[in-house]
């Protein structure tokens, strides 16, 4: 039974990525906790938009670009296993920031968050690389959360609550 629950968990189906370029897509399979306005973050100037998506055990843990860009910045920092879909997690947990710059200059930043069953995250983006929109980048074992933080002239096309695919679902539509 093990093998089996950890070969379904590791899966990796293909999604269809929306082709239009100014879609912003989820980077994670799990449910919108919350969306919200920040002033900044360390590694972008703000005000920003703020998506946290909840990866339960039973989601897809691969995780994809958001959008087409280079990679900026990735930045690893150690932490705790609490759970993930508490607030505190976005600071106290092991997480990994990817900061990526759009072809128009613009930044999206991604933190891949380990929760209280996750104890490991893998990123497979480095400085300098270049990525499509959906192309997978990282993964997250077991339950986690991730974090996007977009321009704040960003529409957003979901709310919390709403389930989301990573590399299909669009989370916001840029001007």
């Amino acid at each position: 039974m093990l093998t089996l629950f950890v070969v379904w968990f590791f899966r990796n189906p293909e999604r269809k990525i929306p082709k239009n370029s100014k879609f912003i897509i989820s980077p994670a399979d799990g449910k919108v906790l919350r969306i919200e306005e920040v002033a900044d973050h360390e590694l972008l100037e703000g005000p920003l938009k703020k998506i946290s998506i909840f990866m339960s055990v039973f989601n897809v843990h691969v995780n994809r670009m958001p959008c087409d860009g280079v990679i900026e910045n990735v930045r690893y920092h150690e932490g705790r296993f609490i759970s993930a879909n508490l607030d505190k997690a976005s600071q106290d947990n092991e997480r990994n920031d990817v900061l990526i710059r759009m072809p128009d200059g613009r930044k999206v930043l991604v933190i891949q968050i380990a929760g209280f069953i996750a104890r490991r995250i893998d990123c497979w983006a480095a400085q300098g690389m270049g990525f499509q929109k959906g192309e997978r980048f990282g993964l997250i074992r077991f339950g986690s959360r991730v974090e996007v933080f977009l321009p704040y002239d960003t529409h957003m096309m979901v709310s919390a609550g709403d389930k989301v695919m990573g590399g299909e679902t669009p989370i916001g539509e840029l001007p």
